[in-house]
């Protein structure tokens, strides 16, 4: 069986930046083991998996499935719109684990109307945990959990710039991602971050719309604003745009480049 397979940089307008995804788009739905496997080979953070006859969406990092990616959403309605299959002005409904999730084109910006996340204010975070990600306890500003994730503030962008987590140690830790936040300085954007999930086999995401689904509500109730800009300071980075919607929602906006397509032999 031959599959279409694309690469694309998501949440960036150029090349070799943003947070690579693949996206598999198809007909009928795969099987399971074949789109991990797939994930496994493309080796990149999340693969997307489409099936135009019932419109749903599947995310996988090589390691396991995940229940919302934004890069990798972002990266399907990009390869949707070079397909003709998404024009300028209209939008698409993804059925996904997260519930339907709705992606319109405005040119080259995609807008994602996602959910916003639960915050729990009372999360804890332990000295092994602070000790693995390279961080001392008097740097931690805020502790915030949501869902399984965490979401620490640090004092300073300096701190978040120059963290280097032992992955190994974090790996040997309960956890599922941990997002680490602070105000920007040296950007033009208002917040910076970063994201590590050893757990799921990505040890630093490069750009995650997920985190930024946190990051709005957090920096958002923190600032007193309902308009946001945030950029994922890893080696290859990335710009999210961020509006509060007052449904419960958030718009995650980012641009998508495509750098690779081919056919898989499976």
């Amino acid at each position: 069986m031959e599959l279409a397979i694309y690469q694309v940089d998501a949440f960036t307008g150029k090349v070799f930046k943003g947070n690579p995804a693949g996206v598999c788009i198809t007909d009928e739905p795969l099987d399971v083991s074949l789109m991990q496997a797939i994930a496994a080979e493309m080796a990149v953070s999340e693969t997307a998996f489409l099936s135009l006859s019932d419109w749903r969406l599947r995310w996988f990092t090589p390691d396991t499935e995940v229940a919302l990616c934004g890069h990798g959403t972002l990266a399907t309605a990009h390869v949707l719109r070079q397909q003709g299959l998404l024009d300028d002005g209209s939008s698409v409904v993804f059925h996904t684990l997260s519930g339907p999730l709705i992606v319109s084109c405005d040119g080259s910006l995609l807008t994602m109307d996602f959910p916003q996340a639960c915050l729990d204010y009372q999360a804890q975070v332990s000295d092994a945990l602070l000790q693995a990600l390279s961080l001392c306890r008097d740097n931690v500003v805020a502790t915030v959990a949501f869902g399984t994730k965490l979401l620490l503030e640090v004092a300073k962008e300096a701190i978040l710039l120059d963290l280097a987590p032992d992955f190994s140690a974090l790996r040997s830790l309960p956890g599922r991602g941990v997002v680490v936040t602070a105000l920007a300085v040296t950007r033009p954007e208002d917040v910076v971050s970063r994201y590590f999930a050893p757990w799921v086999g990505v040890d630093e995401d490069p750009v995650t719309g997920s985190a930024h689904c946190a990051l709005a509500v957090y920096w958002g109730k923190k600032l007193g604003r309902q308009t946001l800009t945030g950029y994922q300071a890893s080696a290859r980075g990335g710009t999210v745009q961020m509006q509060l919607q007052a449904d419960g929602r958030v718009w995650l906006r980012g641009e998508a480049v495509t750098v690779l397509r081919g056919t898989l032999q499976v």
